[in-house]
């Protein structure tokens, strides 16, 4: 890459764009990624429903019509990822092309395109999948089950790591032919294959969902449950809900299934035979819980090739920042501010920290939008868009954060939904907070290492540098005794020489004499 180039991507804090092309057993997809290394951000996506993998039960190849279709898709994304200059490209292969006996010819044509097509072995899919899950939530422990048009895929994965992992011939294109059987010899033909993959009931924690079918089934208990929010990532089901929503959904009318957003034709048509597939799979593997994860294969790919240190990164902050820096919320500005409202945190420690961290450097965006569009970004920013690492509660508090930097104390009633009052109103504290201070002093540094705000029994005390003294004026003052009204406590501004960097023990006990 040239020097221009690589200056352009580190002005920008972000690396240059990666593709990957994922050529599987039911589309073949191209997404284009930016961001950072550690929250990659998808800027193009599109695929093809060749369905390569169609007539593997019957004939055991590629039929040719699909592999001219798949070819045809794949000669444009080579044009498009070489228009636009991405030069880190992974192409990848998984059960069509594995399993076909035509899989090699077909692997030539691709490699005839300019593309340096893989062919991924049955564990190694497993480990890319449960990779991308690794990296869409840190810490997972349990089984990740990847569904896929070919294979089912399903890795143990605990500490960072992926452990036992066995790629199962129960695709969803598979399934139909096993289906025809009749319901007994089915789940008979399941069991049987599940039975190599004993270790999986070994392994407690969730199972994690990994491909469009099972987020087709997300999408559907969504709809089902009324659940306020509209992304599948990191939606969770018990098993018990899991196994009531399959047994409706194993003679579901996929006319009738198409109606539901979130749920394509084609994932209407396969997800009878994976809610059929899902049964003895609780069964078997006997989670405590189902998680659904939009991050997979491809994301795996890009995740494994991470330093260690990349892969520790908190990825909420990593994707705040991404999203925030570019719309002049920086996350110095916004630690600093974090700071300065550290006396109005309570409760969770470390699990709250980043909540208000990461809505401190998105109510600094918020600033910048124009005030008619603030209410409806306050909204969509942490409930809509796609945060990694960020489950129900957290997203409801930082909205809360988030109208709370507007001068609000209502909340649209669906935040009730997913946390508790209490969160909600310590969410819109920070929020109240974080509009403090700005209005002290338009949120500058200066008048923020020469403030300090703290919280006491009886009494909210902000202490001013005397060079600092016109701060202490309308509508500074407001916003003082708005906060200390919300918190129930009696305002008190004191202007003076001090140390800001901590106070002794006779200041804290003056401030409530």
């Amino acid at each position: 890459m040239s020097k221009s180039r690589s200056a352009k991507w580190q002005r920008r804090l972000i690396q240059p764009p990666r593709a990957v092309i994922d050529i599987g057993s039911n589309t073949v997809r191209m997404v284009i990624y930016e961001g950072t290394a550690r929250v990659p951000e998808v800027i193009w996506n599109e695929k093809v429903a060749a369905r390569l993998g169609r007539d593997l039960s019957e004939t055991g190849r590629i039929p040719d019509e699909a592999a001219q279709e798949a070819l045809a898709a794949l000669a444009r994304y080579a044009l498009i990822i070489g228009d636009l200059g991405v030069e880190d490209v992974q192409t990848v292969a998984t059960a069509a092309a594995r399993d076909a006996a035509n899989g090699p010819e077909f692997l030539a044509a691709v490699a005839a395109l300019g593309l340096e097509p893989r062919l991924l072995t049955g564990e190694e899919e497993a480990t890319a999948s449960a990779m991308g899950a690794l990296g869409a939530f840190p810490g997972a422990r349990g089984v990740v089950a990847d569904l896929g048009g070919g294979s089912l895929e399903l890795v143990s994965v605990a500490d960072n790591q992926c452990h036992e992992a066995a790629s199962l011939q129960l695709g969803t294109l598979r399934l139909p032919a096993l289906r025809e059987a009749g319901s007994d010899a089915f789940e008979a033909a399941v069991r049987e294959q599940l039975t190599a993959v004993g270790w999986a009931a070994a392994h407690p924690g969730p199972m994690y969902m990994i491909g469009g079918t099972w987020r087709a089934l997300a999408a559907y208990a969504m709809r089902y449950f009324d659940y306020p929010l509209t992304d599948p990532h990191g939606f969770t089901l018990l098993p018990d809900d899991a196994q009531r929503l399959a047994k409706e959904l194993v003679g579901a009318d996929p006319e009738k299934l198409m109606e539901i957003s979130g749920i394509s034709q084609m994932r209407a048509h396969y997800l009878p035979d994976a809610a059929a597939l899902l049964r003895p799979l609780l069964d078997a593997i006997g989670p405590d819980e189902l998680v659904f994860s939009s991050w997979g294969l491809r994301e795996g790919l890009l995740y494994a090739r991470l330093e260690p240190a990349q892969m520790k990164a908190d990825p909420l902050l990593a994707g705040v920042t991404a999203y925030a820096s570019p719309r002049d919320s920086s996350i110095t500005d916004a630690t600093l501010l974090a700071a300065w409202t550290v006396g109005l945190a309570d409760g969770d420690g470390a699990v709250n920290e980043r909540l208000r961290l990461a809505a401190a450097q998105l109510s600094g965006a918020l600033q910048r939008v124009e005030p008619n569009l603030r209410v409806s970004h306050a909204i969509e920013w942490p409930l809509g868009k796609r945060w990694i690492d960020l489950d129900a509660r957290g997203r409801a508090m930082i909205c809360a954060a988030l109208f709370g930097s507007m001068g609000r104390t209502d909340v649209p009633d669906k935040l009730r939904e997913l946390a508790s009052d209490d969160d909600l109103r310590e969410g819109m504290t920070w929020g109240l907070g974080f509009r403090l201070a700005r209005r002290l002093g338009g949120g500058s540094r200066v008048s923020l290492s020469t403030s300090a705000l703290r919280r006491k029994k009886k009494s909210l005390v902000l202490r001013l540098d005397e060079s600092r003294a016109a701060l202490a004026t309308y509508p500074a003052t407001r916003e003082f005794e708005m906060l200390a009204d919300w918190l129930d406590l009696k305002p008190k501004i004191k202007i003076g020489s001090f140390d800001f960097s901590g106070f002794d023990e006779e200041e804290e006990e003056e401030e409530d004499e």
